[in-house]
């Protein structure tokens, strides 16, 4: 734990400006460019409609928990994992470490296919030698562009900072003319016709089956409130951790649900449903013509680059923490003379890049690694959120805070736990599988530290999960091997 001084005192400097930035950064990435799609493919207006509401309040009550846990429990940084460890114990933190490491290395590989998906767009002479992302030449090019963003970040937090402010500010800009651009051309007779969605059509889908569908993608798109809440430890005032989260928060939600929505104002909704990604790209086609689909394929490798960069420091934060929590060896926690983790920077690299030779051999990579990514994501989430309850049942932290207060906060604490667990159960099996696939060996790093400390290395409580995880595992291989798992 030593190490955390050197880091504070090196890096403790970014403002509620640069920590919100950072919060916008993190979340608007690929996701959004890919929303009329998916959203169409799903549902119609009044779906989308309840869905985000479904998803504003339950992120709302988590973007709440994340600001809370900020303000009862102060000396805890790195919350992600620092809040699951502190809540129930080492091994659920070091699950929820490696299990956001894991989500946030996978979506960063889903970064680098879609950019060469885009570019192939962009240049169709690149077509033959990019294809969606999964050839050779794709894989050379996206391990370059990693390992160049390793020697950025490994130079240190403020200038990777001071980047991201720069990208967050230029992605947004063909973000927000697509917005007016689709408000002067929406058609109020498209955006009637799209209404239902088809629950009302003999053989569509409810409209409970509907809203359903369209919980990973919303899950995705919102991956990065807690940012602020990992780069804690780089505040200039503890304060603005939570207002940057909340702050970050409202702005994106308002831009997702937005584009989301006026989106069925333009086009009929199979029509929507059948673009290809970046939807974005083929709406604004419809409207103002091919530049429209340029100007926002370029704002999408825009905002992916800086989305990569935030997500970089996401994941190898959480690593040094757990890390520096003696979770994980203490080889991750070792600091660079710019006071950065630079060995959990280079082996989320080194992540990334198996992925992505991973990639060259499955189908649909792009919707595949979304998904994961998503649901990889909500166990960390969920042990946040249990521990925010935790704290208010016990009243932890509140010595100082009014009867009432604690109480809204619990009110908080509970809905958003019921919410991620809900998204739990949305994500489905496979993903459950997948999930246990990836932690059973990864648990060898937990017990050989342990071990190595001369600590008990499973309480009885762990060790009941680690023989879930155990057998979800097991029970995943063989359904993949069997062929009842396809990915």
């Amino acid at each position: 734990m030593t190490e955390q001084g050197p880091a504070r005192a090196t890096a403790a400097r970014l403002t509620l400006p640069a920590l919100t930035a950072m919060v916008v950064g993190s979340m608007v990435g690929a996701g959004v460019f890919q929303l009329p799609a998916r959203f169409a493919g799903q549902t119609g207006v009044l779906g989308a409609l309840i869905a985000w509401s479904i998803a504003g309040l339950g992120m709302l009550t988590l973007a709440f928990v994340f600001q809370n846990l900020a303000v009862r429990r102060p000396t805890l940084d790195n919350g992600v994992y620092v809040y699951a460890r502190a809540g129930f114990g080492p091994y659920p933190g070091f699950l929820s470490a490696v299990g956001f490491w894991a989500s946030a290395c996978t979506g960063n590989t889903f970064y680098w296919v879609l950019i060469a998906t885009t570019m192939a767009q962009l240049f169709p002479g690149l077509e033959p030698v990019l294809g969606q992302g999964d050839t050779w030449p794709a894989f050379g090019l996206s391990v370059a562009a990693v390992w160049l963003v390793f020697a950025l970040i490994r130079r240190g937090v403020q200038g990777a900072a001071a980047v991201n402010l720069i990208v967050t500010i230029a992605k947004l800009v063909p973000l927000l003319l697509f917005l007016v651009l689709v408000v002067w051309f929406f058609d109020p007779h498209v955006f009637a016709g799209n209404l239902t969605g088809g629950y009302d059509v003999p053989g569509g889908d409810s409209l409970f089956q509907q809203v359903q569908g369209t919980m990973l993608i919303t899950v995705f798109v919102f991956l990065g409130i807690e940012g602020a809440s990992v780069y804690s430890r780089y505040a200039r005032r503890r304060t603005d951790v939570g207002r940057a989260t909340v702050l970050g928060f409202a702005s994106v939600l308002a831009l997702f649900a937005s584009i989301t929505i006026l989106s069925f104002g333009i086009l009929p909704k199979a029509q929507i449903a059948a673009l290809p990604q970046p939807s974005m790209g083929g709406v604004l086609d419809a409207v103002v013509g091919p530049w429209g689909g340029v100007l926002i394929r370029v704002g999408l490798i825009v905002s992916v680059l800086g989305a990569y960069l935030a997500w970089q420091l996401l994941a190898a934060d959480v690593v040094y923490a757990a890390a520096r929590d003696d979770d994980l060896p203490a080889h991750f926690a070792r600091l660079n003379s710019h006071g950065m983790p630079q060995h959990a920077v280079m082996w989320t690299s080194v992540f990334v890049t198996v992925i992505l030779f991973a990639v060259q051999f499955v189908d649909n990579a792009l919707d595949f690694t979304l998904d994961l990514t998503a649901a990889l994501a909500l166990v960390p989430f969920a042990l946040a959120s249990g521990y925010a309850l935790k704290i208010a049942v016990t009243g932890v932290g509140y010595d100082a805070a009014a009867a009432r207060v604690r109480r809204r906060e619990l009110v908080i604490a509970l809905v958003s736990t019921v919410y991620t667990l809900f998204l739990l159960w949305a994500a489905g099996y496979l993903f459950w599988f997948l999930a246990c696939i990836l932690l059973a060996p990864a648990t060898a790093l937990y017990v050989h530290v342990r071990r190595h400390q001369g600590k008990t290395v499973f309480t009885r409580p762990a060790l009941v999960t680690f023989c879930v995880i155990i057998a979800g595992a097991v029970a995943g291989v063989i359904l993949l091997v069997g062929g009842a798992i396809v990915i």
